[in-house]
């Protein structure tokens, strides 16, 4: 960048600065589930600040780690995009669908998108049973599993063919105690079962279920709003190493 640049009478770089900061204000306090998007404008932001101000070594030693960190990134997000899709047939006995926010009564849109997956599979698979799971939260007036039954019974899914886990406050309690009720009904969830999540999600879910000892399918929900679902697919990198430093 030309240091000398100017736009409107202010050094191009300040400007750009100060435009990329007002965006990350906006997505981060102004929007919902933006969060990652804001903190990545920040970082390139800093960026920008540091090429203006840092010596030529330091800013080289920057570069490095950024290249090494950008590396690492797209290694991290090559399996979450690849397994971001339903897989070649998912038809199993058992049909896990991960909970998401509930405002108030109201299913978020996530929920919406993971019930609609839901709904699909279930139609696809008649004998399948759904184990709809997650407990309730603040702001939520209902568990997410009694939002998740009733959306799917309001919408021709007989209540005989779904099953409420409603005390999950995270995907591994989720997935532990989905394959307790599995169990506790007879059944094995080792190859018999599919998780539906957002299609971000599902890589993640798949390998939490991996390190329980079990074999699932993914169903991928609908994706949400195109730039929300970048947010979420940078935040997922996070939750992978997470996953992978912590195995949970």
């Amino acid at each position: 960048m030309n240091k000398n640049r100017k736009i409107f009478g202010l050094p191009a770089w300040a400007v750009i600065v100060a435009a990329l900061s007002a965006a990350a204000a906006v997505f981060r306090f102004f929007m919902r589930g933006y969060s990652y998007i804001a903190h990545t404008l920040i970082f390139i932001a800093a960026l920008i600040v540091m090429h203006r101000f840092f010596g030529k070594t330091l800013w080289r030693i920057v570069v490095a780690l950024v290249c090494v960190g950008l590396a690492y990134f797209a290694a991290v997000e090559v399996p979450i995009i690849k397994n971001a899709r339903t897989d070649p047939d998912p038809g199993r006995e058992y049909l896990i669908v991960l909970g998401a926010a509930v405002h108030g009564d109201t299913p978020s849109l996530s929920m919406v998108h993971r019930l609609e997956g839901a709904q699909e599979y279930l139609e696809r698979f008649p004998d399948s049973i759904a184990i709809v799971s997650g407990g309730q939260g603040a702001g939520e007036n209902k568990s997410e599993a009694q939002a998740m039954s009733e959306w799917l019974i309001d919408r021709g899914i007989a209540p005989e063919r779904i099953v409420m886990e409603d005390k999950s406050t995270s995907t591994t309690e989720n997935l532990t105690n989905s394959f307790a009720i599995i169990r506790s009904m007879g059944g094995e969830p080792d190859g018999n079962t599919a998780i539906v999540s957002s299609p971000y999600h599902l890589f993640r879910a798949k390998s939490m279920a991996a390190l329980q000892g079990v074999t699932a399918a993914g169903v991928a929900g609908k994706a949400d709003y195109p730039i929300i679902t970048l947010n979420y697919f940078i935040r997922e990198a996070f939750g992978v190493t997470h996953l992978w430093v912590f195995g949970r």
